[in-house]
């Protein structure tokens, strides 16, 4: 009975404790690799931002030729020139050949810019990760890792350059519409440069996380079945709703990329209706789901707004709303858990109102930007919901239902053999 309220009492304190990122050199060596990831996805996080906006500005095919290493820009006036006349020989032109020398530089240096920071932040991963190297500050087992982020990071810039030759060949001379890139590679430059993002903050929680480690199986068979099956439900529904969110991010590039949040500028219905007539006009069908405007536009509404709904209810089930029942079930979660189920209930609520707001004024610039950044928020807060309840992975209760049941057992054998020595018989 004593036992069984001590581990009780164990159980209890460590989920108030639960995980917290160890950041301190003297409690895990590799607090700074942590760090650095973290850093270096900040950036990843710019480099999206800078893209949004070279795309609201229409910037994106301003640079009609692509360089590994890249290029320094033009600086003198006979050099913009050859620059500006070299942009001239493609599709886009036909369209603005109002522009002038100083409005195609302000579209440049947006261009120019956004190509130049991705090749800082391959330099920014690539050097201190050779420093962390030689001095043995990357963990074990992580060095696949770290050059599976690095081919990523460098993919990525393969795969902007192809959805960039999208817009330039001489097949979108005939295009009526405003010639952009192509919406199925702009999705994929963004799905790429996310998924990079996701994978730095990922390792850096991992990392960061080290020191819990060795511990992490007992402590964890010390909870009770009411906290394992709460964080597992919990656990199950993150997983749910930061991959919704990632797919909502995904069908905000399909769009961009057709300017769709220019149309049907009315909410909560799409021009008085609630299934725009349309959806289905392109031929083969599964065109419309990339290139149809109303299309687009109204799946990204219906997936934003069960973001948003499954985000609330996700932080109603951990307790983080609600009166004594939901005080009760937000007790079994640790605390750093409890801070992610808040954090992705308010980051979702704001996100829609923000795409809200973005779409029934036109979508400025500011808001746009402001709206793709926002989705970022999302999908971190929810990746830090899911790693902070890896406690309860399908492979750690395992582990620890198996130590569980050890204990019980070499515990009963343990009374038999002294309840045994109590009543055996003493012969004198």
């Amino acid at each position: 009975m004593a036992s069984t309220k001590v581990a009780t009492t164990m159980a209890s304190n460590w989920l108030s404790k639960g995980l917290p990122f160890v950041t301190s050199t003297s409690s895990n060596a590799y607090a700074p690799a942590a760090k650095w990831l973290f850093g270096t996805a900040g950036m990843v996080v710019g480099m999206i931002h800078v893209g949004g906006v070279t795309r609201l500005t229409q910037s994106g095919l301003s640079m009609t030729t692509w360089s590994p290493l890249g290029t320094r820009p033009p600086l003198t006036h006979e050099e913009w020139m050859t620059e500006f006349q070299r942009y001239q020989q493609f599709p886009e032109w036909q369209q603005r050949q109002h522009m002038t020398l100083d409005e195609f530089q302000f579209i440049y240096a947006w261009e120019y810019g956004h190509r130049m920071l991705g090749r800082t932040v391959g330099l920014c991963f690539a050097l201190p990760w050779m420093y962390f190297t030689l001095r043995g500050k990357i963990p074990k087992g992580y060095q696949p890792k770290m050059v599976g982020l690095l081919t990523m990071g460098g993919t990525q810039g393969l795969v902007g350059w192809w959805m960039v030759k999208s817009g330039l060949g001489d097949d979108r001379r005939d295009d009526t519409h405003e010639i952009r890139v192509r919406p199925h590679r702009l999705a994929a430059h963004l799905s790429m440069a996310v998924a990079t993002y996701g994978a730095l903050v990922w390792t850096g929680l991992n990392i960061g996380g080290l020191p819990h480690q060795s511990t992490l199986i007992h402590q964890v068979s010390q909870l009770s079945q009411e906290a394992w099956k709460h964080a597992t439900r919990v656990r199950t529904g993150a997983l749910a709703v930061t991959g919704l969110t990632a797919i909502t991010i995904v069908s905000g590039a399909f769009v961009a990329g057709n300017d769709a949040g220019r149309a049907y500028n009315t909410y909560p219905q799409m021009d008085g209706q609630w299934i725009p007539s349309g959806m289905w006009d392109k031929h083969p069908w599964y065109q419309n789901l990339t290139s149809n405007t109303a299309t687009v536009q109204w799946n990204h509404r219906v997936l934003g707004t069960s973001t948003a709904v499954s985000a609330l209810a996700l932080a109603g089930i951990g307790g983080m709303v609600g009166g004594p029942s939901a005080a009760a079930r937000r007790v079994l979660l640790t605390p750093q858990t409890q801070k992610g189920l808040l954090a992705v209930g308010v980051a979702a609520t704001a996100q829609m109102s923000l795409g809200i707001a973005t779409l029934l004024t036109y979508v400025p610039l500011g808001l746009a930007a402001a709206h793709q950044v926002g989705s970022i928020v999302v999908f971190t807060s929810g990746l830090y919901v899911v790693h902070s309840l890896r406690y309860v992975r399908p492979t750690v209760l395992r582990a620890a239902a198996k130590q569980l049941t050890t204990s019980t057992t070499t515990t009963t054998a343990t009374a038999r053999t002294a309840t045994s020595a109590v009543t055996k018989p003493v012969t004198v």
